[in-house]
């Protein structure tokens, strides 16, 4: 099995990239970009689709043949307000301009030439509370199963409020078995305020042969192949995560872990 646990390979540029040979599996792919002003992130998207998501910060876009501006309202992302986000299909090209410092992340998964490129920005998107007490999160929905959006991504923000657990309590999406559930790849990037604070995220098989609990910190992406994988924060640090799924069905259908199917919220 792949490392699970991808720590930032830079401060500046590209500082993730998880490609499907890097962490074992078929379909997803994620890359981080922190620009400054005037620095420059393109890319071919071959038999890929594309969604990338401004984390925080502007830039100027081309892609798909056409210009889309400039986009990005969030300068930090614990703004909490919803991303300016650009679709792009496979077969195209993109080119992003920063206009200010950013952070650019890039959702890949297999295309198969549905969907036309367009810009998913704050009138798409609305934050949602989910949970109650200490499972309480708020959700920035990008591009779920009910947003016809992509061929393959499933796209989403989460904002864990210091002190609580989210993807929790614990799922798993590692079976082809719609209705009932979905098969799913998963990447989690972490930020956390302050960015010196910390979070833990375990990933669990119910027979254990997979069983990690990871510390995580600013910047870090968590690879989840199967199994349960919640996350938490401890008091006084706050945790955001942007979640990349992909699969060979584009549904979010999962089961809960059986000794918690009853606080499932």
């Amino acid at each position: 099995m792949a490392n699970l646990l991808h720590r930032p390979q830079a401060t500046h540029g590209k500082v993730q990239e998880i490609t499907p040979e890097s962490a074992g599996w078929r379909y997803v792919g994620f890359d981080v970009h922190k620009l400054h002003a005037g620095e420059v992130a393109s890319g071919e998207t071959g038999d890929q689709e594309v969604m990338l998501v401004m984390v925080e910060g502007k830039a100027q876009f081309d892609a798909a043949g056409q210009s889309w501006g400039e986009l990005g309202d969030r300068m930090n992302v614990f703004e909490k307000i919803p991303p300016h986000c650009l679709y792009i299909p496979n077969g195209e090209s993109w080119k992003a301009v920063a206009t200010t410092d950013c952070t650019i992340a890039v959702c890949k998964a297999p295309g198969l030439s549905g969907h036309k490129a367009r810009h998913i920005g704050p009138a798409d998107i609305s934050l949602d509370e989910r949970g109650e007490g200490a499972n309480k999160r708020f959700v920035n929905v990008i591009a779920m199963d009910e947003q016809d959006f992509c061929d393959s991504l499933l796209v989403t923000e989460v904002f864990t409020p210091a002190g609580n657990w989210s993807s929790y309590p614990s799922h798993r999406h590692d079976e082809d078995n719609y209705p009932d559930i979905t098969f799913l790849e998963e990447t989690y990037y972490h930020r956390l305020n302050p960015s010196n604070g910390f979070g833990v995220q375990r990933v669990y098989t119910d027979d254990a042969s997979l069983d990690e609990t990871m510390a995580v910190h600013d910047g870090d992406v968590v690879c989840v192949p199967r199994g349960y994988h919640p996350c938490g924060t401890p008091y006084g640090i706050e945790m955001y995560y942007l979640n990349v799924m992909a699969g060979p069905l584009r549904k979010w259908r999962f089961i809960a872990a059986p000794e918690m199917e009853d606080l499932l919220v």
